[in-house]
């Protein structure tokens, strides 16, 4: 799915609650705070909403597993508003914002409500890991002790066979992440270990797969992250709107032996695609989000966007091209490595922090220079890709 945008399609209004351990709030009442949020920020009545996506992946971590009608708990207005829920795995949040963009293209609405939301905390970390390995082909349903870090420690080990030793930037990439995170009132993991103690294996920070730290996985969080789509600008809407250029989405095989471990070949396609319907190329852009989940990820996601050649990822952190300073900024949130990785919210709250970044809402967070920034949002092992581009209204 590819989408070039000659029409206005914004991103008119947003919501996003803290990510972290969130005992007092059930997933109906994260859902409904962030909605609420978002149509106040839109300004817009529950009554005006055209139609509702829901990203939820659950895979067992929540017992209500039919949530698509959660978000009409809002206001009785929603009655009779049609909605889905939405999952690709942890791409389900920017599947859903794609869902909204279609409906919004097709002429089927024109006021669409997207909301991503996932509680994780209260389970055990065995249903955790169970839950999300439900995502992989190979080990859907089968006893692991290091769950998807164990997967993605295949792929570190297999970027070190081929372009050799990669701990120290690994480190580097955390200490980055937990650097920004202190700027987002909402991240999970707001401290800043500083660059040797993520380097370091050390009792606070262990192996957990592989060469993988505990520094460079993702937590397990809870949260949820909303946004209002429509066509054309809101009058009421309290915050300027961001404009969508253009998305895509490519999906690889599910079989790992069908795949490159280090190539995220789909990824790569999604994001040439995304470029291309947008008009831009890698330079046109001010920032990016992209999918952390963990630190290994995020260097061959620097080669897959060209920032780096293959192999060479670690120059775009040596070089600083990838601070909040840089050329183009990556991950300002702290990403889903230190902001958190609810994951059905993942990508709806990408695209809050990219259109906030464009508004200029971002507070701490806000660059000098945002005019055109990009989302990329994986589900699996680089199996469902999805990226969005974006550029700002004012």
């Amino acid at each position: 799915m590819t989408g070039t945008l000659d029409n206005d399609i914004l991103i008119a209004g947003w919501g996003h609650s803290r990510f972290g351990k969130l005992p007092d709030q059930t997933l109906e009442s994260l859902v409904v705070d962030v909605a609420t949020q978002a149509l106040e920020s839109a300004g817009l009545e529950p009554r005006d909403v055209d139609a509702v996506f829901l990203a939820h992946f659950n895979a067992g971590m929540w017992p209500l597993g039919f949530a698509s009608s959660l978000v009409l708990q809002m206001s009785p207005d929603l009655f009779g508003v049609p909605a889905t829920r939405v999952e690709n795995a942890c791409a389900s949040g920017s599947a859903a914002v794609h869902q909204g963009i279609t409906a919004l293209l097709a002429g089927t609405a024109r006021r669409v409500l997207v909301v991503g939301a996932e509680k994780m905390t209260h389970a055990p970390a065995s249903a955790v890991g169970a839950g999300l390995l439900s995502a992989d082909y190979e080990s859907a349903g089968q006893p692991s002790t290091s769950g998807f870090a164990g997967l993605f420690a295949q792929v570190a080990l297999a970027y070190e066979h081929r372009y050799g030793p990669v701990g120290d930037v690994l480190g580097d990439i955390a200490a980055k992440s937990h650097r920004n995170a202190m700027r987002n009132p909402d991240a999970h993991l707001r401290k800043d270990l500083g660059q040797e103690f993520c380097r370091t294996v050390s009792e606070r920070n262990p192996l957990v797969a592989g060469p993988l730290r505990r520094t460079d996985c993702s937590p397990v969080s809870d949260g949820a992250a909303a946004v209002v789509l429509s066509r054309g600008p809101l009058p009421a809407a309290a915050v300027p709107p961001a404009r969508i250029t253009g998305f895509a989405q490519a999906n690889d095989f599910l079989p790992a032996t069908r795949r490159d471990p280090i190539a995220f070949a789909a990824t790569e396609l999604a994001w040439r695609r995304a470029l291309q319907a947008a008009g831009v190329s890698l330079w046109d852009l001010d920032f990016a989000e992209v999918h952390d989940c963990f630190t290994i990820a995020e260097l061959i996601l620097y080669e897959v966007m060209g920032l780096a050649d293959r192999g060479k990822g670690r120059l775009a952190v040596e070089e600083g091209l990838v601070e909040p300073d840089g050329r183009l900024p990556i991950n300002v949130s702290g990403g889903l490595k230190s902001k958190g990785h609810p994951v059905g919210a993942t990508g709806v709250s990408q695209h809050v922090l990219a259109a906030m970044q464009l508004s200029g809402t971002a507070g701490d967070m806000q660059l000098a220079s945002a005019r055109r920034g990009a989302v990329i949002n994986m589900g699996g092992l680089a199996v469902a890709n999805h990226v969005t581009l974006l550029e700002s209204c004012t």
